[in-house]
C-alpha cells in the first residue's frame, strides 16, 4: 500500500529543483500532486508528464504565491481537479545575497513578500481546504538560520521568520490535527543554485568542505524526508525542524 494513497498534495514552487523532487516524491507513493509555479510553466508541465507517465495523478497551476487573488486560485484549481488538500509543501522561495550596503527596501519586499507572506498565505488558504481529518504542511526552511553566512542578512531572515512560523503553527492548528514542520536543507544543486552562480565558487568549496558528508546536496536527498513528513509515519512530528544538510550546523 502506497503511504500517501488517496491523498491530495499542493506543492508551490514545483516547476524545478527541490519543489520538483518533493513533487514526484510525493506522487510516486500515492498522492495527487498539483505543480504550483509562478513562471516556468515549461518546467512544471514537464513535472506533470513524468508523474503521470510513472502511472501517478498530477495538474500544473500557475500562481504567485504572495498575491491573494492567485492563491485563492490555486486552490479552487486544486478543488477542480482533486477535490480537498491533506498536504501541502510551502516550497516556492526566491533569494539574492549581498552586503548590507546593497540592501534595499525593493529587495527586502520582494523576498518577504514570497518567501514569508506568500508562505503564510498559502497555508491560510490550506487549512481552510484541509477536512476534518486535519494534514500535514511542511515547509521548506534553510540551514542559512544556523550558518548565517556573510551577505545574507535578507534571505537569512526570511528562513528564520519561516522556523518561528513553523513553531508557531504547529502550536496553533494542532487541536485540529495539523501537522506543521520545517525541512533545513544544506546547499543543494538545483537550476536555482547554478543560475546564482554558488555551484563551483568558492561559497561552494567552503560549504562542501564543512559538510562531514563531504557533498553538495541533491533534490532527491531532500524528497523522502518531505514524504516521511507527509505521511502518517510521522503522525507524531510537529514544530520540529529537521536538518538536512549532510552535517552541517
Amino acid at each position: 500500500m502506497s503511504k500517501l494513497a488517496n491523498k491530495v498534495a499542493v506543492v508551490t514552487g514545483a516547476s524545478k529543483g527541490i519543489g520538483a523532487s518533493i513533487a514526484k516524491g510525493l506522487a510516486a507513493e500515492g498522492a495527487a500532486v498539483v505543480v504550483n509555479y509562478a513562471s516556468a510553466k515549461e518546467g512544471a508541465d514537464k513535472v506533470v508528464a513524468e508523474i503521470v507517465a510513472n502511472g501517478g495523478k498530477a495538474v500544473a497551476v500557475q500562481g504567485d504565491v504572495s498575491k491573494q487573488t492567485d492563491v485563492d486560485r490555486i486552490f479552487a484549481e486544486t478543488q477542480q481537479a482533486f477535490g480537498g488538500v491533506d498536504i501541502l509543501v510551502n516550497n516556492a522561495g526566491i533569494y539574492k545575497f549581498g552586503a548590507i550596503e546593497e540592501v534595499t527596501a525593493e529587495e527586502f519586499n520582494r523576498q518577504f513578500n514570497t518567501n514569508v507572506l506568500g508562505l503564510l498565505l498559502v497555508t491560510q488558504g490550506a487549512v481552510k481546504s484541509f477536512a476534518d481529518k486535519g494534514g500535514s504542511i511542511i515547509n521548506i526552511s534553510s540551514t542559512v538560520t544556523r550558518i548565517t553566512p556573510p551577505g545574507s542578512s535578507i534571505y537569512t531572515a526570511t528562513k528564520g521568520a519561516v522556523d518561528s512560523i513553523t513553531q508557531v503553527l504547529s502550536k496553533e492548528l494542532g487541536h485540529r490535527n495539523i501537522r506543521v514542520n520545517a525541512i533545513n536543507p544544506g546547499i543543494v544543486e538545483t537550476e536555482g543554485t547554478h543560475t546564482a552562480g554558488f555551484i563551483g565558487s568558492e561559497f561552494h568549496s567552503n560549504a562542501v568542505s564543512q559538510t562531514p558528508l563531504g557533498r553538495t546536496g541533491q533534490p532527491n536527498d531532500i524528497a523522502p524526508i518531505a514524504v516521511f513528513l507527509a505521511s502518517d509515519d510521522s503522525r507524531w512530528l510537529t514544530g520540529e525542524t529537521m536538518l538536512a544538510s549532510g552535517g552541517v550546523r
